[in-house]
C-alpha cells in the first residue's frame, strides 16, 4: 500500500527510478500475488489484487500491452454476433463492463462510436425480413445495455433509410443497400488502457517491472512458489528468484507455455489456447467519407471499418497462426483479403497505395473441436494445473476486469484469510478523476496554459486529468510544447512524459504503444524516430551510442514489417519479420542477444 502523505499520482508513476526500486523488491520480498503477463488481463489482475490490500508484483517479459493487448479493434463491445449465437451471458457480461468503462473506470480512454449495419440490397420481401432481423437484434442489444447493463454511456440505435444511411456514410455505394440501422459501441486506446491499469495497480502499491523475462518456476516439492527471472535490461547479471504465495500466469496466447515449464513432474495444462491472428488496415481518413463506423459480414470473420482520430481501421482478419507469437506478421494475402472484402460496399474502392499502417495482432482462444478459429469460445477459463499457479486465458478484451476478477478471487480463497471481493468495477483509474469537469472546462484550461483548444482535449482523451502533469512539463520546459517532427498531432512532451512517468524503455514503446505514429503515419514513425530519441535519450540518461542503436533498430523494424507485408503467405511474411531481433538485451552495450521466449 502507499504512504498516506503521497500522492495517487506520485505513487503510480512507472518512472526508471520506481523500476530500480520495484527491481529491488522483487529480489528482497515475498508477495502475496504475482502476475506473469502485462496485456489487459494482467495488469487488470494486479489492480484487482492490490486493490484488496496484497502484496503484489507484476512482470512482463517485453513493454505493456507489447502483444495482443495494443493490436485489437480498439472496440470495447459486447459483440453483436454473440446475440446471433446465442451466448446471451457473454454479451450482459460485456455491455456490463462496457459501462462501467464509459461511465465510471475510464471516461478518459473509452468513448461512444457510432456504427452503422448496412442493410444489403435484396428483394422487397427480403428486405422486411432483414430489416427486422437485424432490427431485432440491435434492439435487444440496446436492452441488455439499459436493463441489465451499468450504466449505459450509450444512446440508442435507429433505423436510417438508404438515403438517411448515406447521409451519414457517404462513401456507401447506393446499390448495394437499401438502408442501415445505427447503433453505437464503445472505442478504447487498447494500449493506454493497458498503462493506466499498471499505473493504477502501482498506485496501490504493486511492483511493475517490464523487460523482465520469466525463465522458469521455483518449485518446493509439488507446489510453485515462485519464479525465476531475468533482467534484460541488464542481460549479463544473473537470473535471481522472486516468491510469491501465488502465482497468476496471465499470458495470452504463451499460456500453453507456462505448464511445458512444468512438464519435468508431468503437469497438465487443463487448458489449450490457440492463436487466431487478427489484421487491421489503417488508412486516412480522407479515403473514406463518413460519419460513423461500419459492420460487415465477410465469410470468414466480423469485418470493420471504424473512424480513428483522422484515419480509418479496417479489420479484422479470424485465421490460425502456429509461427512466431512475438512478432504476427501480416501477409499480401491478409492485405489483400481485408480490400476486397470492403472494396465491395464502397463507392471508391481502396488499394495498397491509401494504407498508411498496418498491424497484427493473436487472440488467445480457448481450443475446441471448431474447425474455424472464428467459432471457438471468447469465453475465458481459469485453472490450477499445479498448487500455487494458476492460469487465466482466453475471453476478450472488454471483459478483461471479469477475468481478473475471477482469477483472483481464486487467489484469495487459496491465500486464506478473510475473503474480500473484488471492487475494481468502483475504482477509476488514474486520469479518470473529475475528468467530466476538466472536458468541461476545457476552454478555460486552455486559455490559462496558453495553449490552443484542440492541444487539452487531445491530452484530455488521452490522459484525462493527468493532463495537468503534461502542462506542468510544457510551462517548465516550453521546447516540449513542440510537436513531434512527422506526427504533427502529437506533443514532444507526450514522449518526455512516456519514459518519466509510463513506463516506456525503448523508442518502440513510445511510437508503437504510448503514441500510434507507427501506424497512424504512412512513414510508419522513421521521420519521428529521431527526434523521439532525442526526448526519450535526455529522459533516460541515454548517450549518444544508444540512441543511434534505438533509431537503427526501429527502422530496421519499420523496414522488416513493410517486407512481410509484401510476402505471399505467412510462413514468408513471419520469416521476413524475423529478421530483426527484439530490442530487449539486444544493444551491444547491454551485453548479447538473448533468444526471444517472451511470456
Amino acid at each position: 500500500m502507499r504512504s498516506p502523505s503521497e500522492s495517487r499520482y506520485a505513487a503510480g508513476r512507472l518512472s526508471p527510478l520506481r523500476r530500480v526500486s520495484d527491481l529491488r523488491r522483487l529480489r528482497d520480498e515475498q508477495f502475496d500475488v504475482l502476475v506473469i503477463g502485462g496485456g489487459v488481463t494482467g495488469a487488470g489482475a494486479a489492480l484487482d489484487a492490490a486493490s484488496r490490500g496484497l502484496k503484489v508484483a507484476l512482470v512482463e517479459a517485453r513493454d505493456l500491452a507489447a502483444g495482443t493487448s495494443s493490436r485489437s479493434s480498439k472496440l470495447i463491445h459486447g459483440g453483436l454476433r454473440y446475440l446471433e449465437q446465442l451466448e446471451l451471458h457473454l454479451v450482459h457480461e460485456a455491455l456490463t463492463e462496457r459501462g462501467l468503462l464509459t461511465s465510471r473506470l475510464a471516461p478518459h480512454l473509452v468513448r461512444p462510436v457510432p456504427i452503422l449495419v448496412p442493410l444489403p440490397a435484396a428483394s422487397p420481401v427480403a428486405r422486411v425480413w432483414q430489416r427486422a432481423y437485424y432490427g431485432l437484434g440491435v434492439a435487444a442489444y440496446d436492452v441488455f445495455a439499459g436493463v441489465f447493463g451499468s450504466g449505459r454511456g450509450m444512446p440508442l440505435h435507429r433505423h436510417l433509410t438508404r438515403d438517411g444511411a448515406r447521409s451519414l456514410f457517404p462513401s456507401l455505394r447506393a446499390d448495394k443497400i437499401t438502408g442501415a440501422i445505427r447503433y453505437y459501441d464503445g472505442q478504447v486506446d487498447d494500449a493506454r488502457l493497458v498503462v493506466n491499469l499498471a499505473r493504477t495497480a502501482a498506485s496501490l502499491g504493486a511492483a511493475v517491472v517490464t523487460s523482465a523475462r520469466v525463465t522458469g518456476f521455483v518449485r518446493e516439492a509439488r507446489e510453485v512458489v515462485g519464479v525465476k527471472v531475468r533482467d534484460l535490461e541488464s542481460p549479463d547479471s544473473p537470473e535471481f528468484e522472486v516468491r510469491a504465495r501465488t502465482v497468476v500466469a496471465a499470458t495470452g496466447v504463451w499460456s500453453d507455455d507456462m505448464s511445458r515449464m512444468l512438464r519435468d513432474v508431468g503437469v497438465r495444462p487443463g487448458l489449450r489456447v490457440r492463436a487466431s491472428k487478427g489484421v487491421h488496415l489503417v488508412v486516412p481518413r480522407s479515403a473514406i467519407t463518413g460519419e460513423a463506423g461500419l459492420i460487415l459480414r465477410t465469410p470468414t470473420s466480423v469485418l470493420f471499418v471504424i473512424p480513428w482520430g483522422g484515419h480509418w481501421i479496417i479489420g479484422t482478419t479470424d485465421t490460425d497462426w502456429e509461427l512466431d507469437r512475438s512478432h504476427p506478421a501480416a501477409s499480401a494475402r491478409d492485405i489483400r483479403y481485408l480490400l476486397d472484402q470492403v472494396n465491395t460496399v464502397l463507392d471508391r474502392p481502396l488499394t495498397v497505395d491509401d494504407i498508411e499502417g498496418v498491424y497484427a495482432g493473436l487472440r488467445p482462444l480457448l481450443s475446441g473441436e471448431a474447425d474455424s478459429t472464428s467459432k471457438l469460445s471468447r469465453e475465458h477459463a481459469v485453472v490450477e494445473p499445479m498448487l500455487g499457479l494458476l492460469l487465466v486465458a482466453g475471453g476478450k478484451y472488454t471483459t478483461y476486469r471479469v477475468m481478473a476478477a475471477d482469477v483472483i478471487n481464486r487467489a484469495v480463497r487459496r491465500l486464506g484469510g478473510p475473503a474480500q471481493p473484488s471492487r475494481t468495477d468502483q475504482l477509476p483509474l488514474l486520469g479518470a478523476d473529475g475528468f467530466a469537469a476538466a472536458w468541461r472546462d476545457r476552454m478555460d484550461i486552455a486559455r490559462r496554459h496558453g495553449v490552443t483548444a484542440g492541444v487539452i482535449e487531445h491530452l484530455l482523451e488521452r490522459y484525462g486529468t493527468l493532463t495537468v502533469h503534461l502542462l506542468a512539463m510544457i510551462e517548465a520546459d516550453p521546447a516540449l510544447a513542440t510537436p513531434l517532427a512527422g506526427a504533427p498531432e502529437y506533443l514532444a512532451a507526450e514522449v518526455a512524459y512516456a519514459a518519466q512517468a509510463e513506463g516506456a524503455l525503448h523508442l518502440d514503446d513510445v511510437l508503437t504503444r504510448r503514441t500510434r505514429i507507427s501506424f497512424e503515419t504512412a512513414h510508419r514513425g522513421a521521420e519521428t524516430a529521431a527526434h523521439a530519441a532525442a526526448l526519450m535519450g535526455d529522459a533516460l540518461g541515454w548517450d549518444a551510442a544508444v540512441r543511434a542503436r534505438e533509431i537503427e533498430h526501429y527502422l530496421a523494424r519499420v523496414e522488416a514489417e513493410r517486407q512481410s507485408q509484401k510476402m505471399p503467405d505467412d510462413l514468408t511474411a513471419d520469416a521476413a519479420r524475423l529478421g530483426v531481433a527484439d530490442v530487449r538485451g539486444y544493444s551491444a552495450d547491454r551485453g548479447t542477444d538473448l533468444l526471444e521466449v517472451d511470456l
